[in-house]
């Protein structure tokens, strides 16, 4: 019994923290209305739309022209590739042959002086950028047509270094895709919302962040991001540490997951996890106890499969889907309100890649193998041969003993 009493006192411990990030989620989450409220700025610096294409991301032809209709006075968009033979190339060349008015230009650039294949997309957009504020977006971000103008608002405050935004997943048509959306916008967006609202921290994704090329160049400029797989979370770190505001703007971004597979799922969850180890460390357990669902099906585990036990993780996976179903709705989700049932299936799998980060510093993304260090360094990792065995190995007791 005091095992169960134990992890039942973890559960309600997180469904109360559970409790705070949806009160935030709340504060942050009304729709924006165009033309009205303090957000919208007393004048509208040009901005420079920094757009990084790799392969055809879903939704792309839509997402990317959802940036050719903003309302907003001056403004232009760079799409930077690594590659002609890029398919995300003929999409962005379809975009600008259908807006010939629209300022688009599009930069193909080999770049390999990081091991952060965003960044080295990024370093020649941001030099041909030509203007002070610079907005990096990533490619499967849908938005209308305020986008602009309300991202702009903030940064009439000389003191705001950073704006970032809230992210909603969308159009999940498979389980992979629905898992990730069902994350988005529950753990993700409450818990960036969580950190900004009662802890005053910043928690930047950077699928959105408006920034001026002055306060990056005094932390570095992109430059100094290169080999740092959270780019965007140190980015507003950094910012912070320099004295510079970084602002969540109310404004809720769509992030389009069509066609996931439970793969692509799993191995951005484990990457995730890592990088929020590194950066965290014990800070890390928290996302363990916060997980209610893992946490009330432990006592089956541990003690016994007994109607108590039984009950009471069901109870907590039925509190946790009307929580989700709650959160989706309060966000404008489009999920389909009976998948709110794979919630509890989702918060599992989730639980389980918990304990990775423990057990491995090394991370596959875009095709490549590297190994984490604090505050989520990346160092090089070979893939075969004795010799990337022996790196992993004195790697991971270096990270150990650090």
């Amino acid at each position: 019994m005091e095992i169960f009493l134990i992890f039942a006192g973890i559960t309600v411990l997180g469904l109360i923290g559970y409790g705070f990030q949806i009160v935030a989620v709340r504060s942050y989450s009304s729709p924006p209305r165009s033309g009205e409220g303090a957000s919208l700025p007393r004048s509208f610096p040009a901005i420079s739309v920094l757009k990084p294409l790799k392969g055809l991301d879903d939704n792309l032809f839509d997402n990317l022209e959802s940036f050719c209709g903003q309302d907003y006075p001056e403004y232009e968009i760079i799409f930077s590739l690594q590659d002609y033979n890029d398919p995300a190339y003929k999409v962005a060349r379809k975009i600008k042959d259908k807006y010939p008015g629209r300022d688009i230009s599009i930069i193909i650039e080999h770049c390999n002086d990081g091991l952060n294949p965003k960044v080295n997309n990024l370093l020649s957009a941001y030099r041909a950028a030509r203007y002070e504020h610079v907005l990096i977006s990533d490619s499967n971000v849908l938005v209308d047509k305020n986008y602009l103008k309300e991202i702009a608002g903030p940064m009439n405050d000389h003191g705001v270094g950073l704006v970032s935004n809230l992210i909603k997943g969308v159009g999940g048509r498979t389980i992979g895709s629905v898992f990730e959306n069902l994350h988005m916008n529950s753990f993700v967006m409450g818990s960036v919302c969580f950190l900004d609202k009662f802890l005053h921290m910043p928690c930047v994704v950077g699928k959105s962040m408006l920034m001026r090329k002055g306060d990056l160049d005094a932390i570095g400029g992109l430059r100094a991001f290169k080999d740092i797989l959270a780019e965007d979370y140190m980015i507003g770190k950094m910012m912070d540490e320099k004295g510079k505001k970084v602002v969540l703007s109310h404004y809720m971004i769509q992030n389009v997951n069509h066609y996931w597979g439970i793969g692509k799922f799993i191995n951005r969850h484990t990457r995730w996890g890592k990088l929020r180890w590194k950066i965290g460390g014990l800070r890390y357990l928290s996302e363990l106890m916060g997980n209610a669902v893992f946490m009330s099906s432990l006592p089956i585990v541990f003690w016994e499969a007994s109607k108590i036990t039984v009950s009471f993780g069901l109870f907590v996976s039925l509190l946790k889907t009307a929580s989700d179903y709650y959160m989706g709705r309060r966000t404008g989700s489009d999920l389909n309100p009976l998948l709110y049932f794979l919630a509890p299936v989702k918060d599992m799998v989730i639980g389980l890649l918990w304990f990775v980060p423990l057990v491995s510093t090394t991370v596959v993304w875009r095709g490549n193998r590297f190994i984490i260090g604090k505050d989520s360094v990346m160092l090089p990792c070979p893939d075969n041969g004795l010799w990337s065995w022996r790196y992993r190995l004195v790697n991971a007791i270096r990270g150990r003993s650090a």
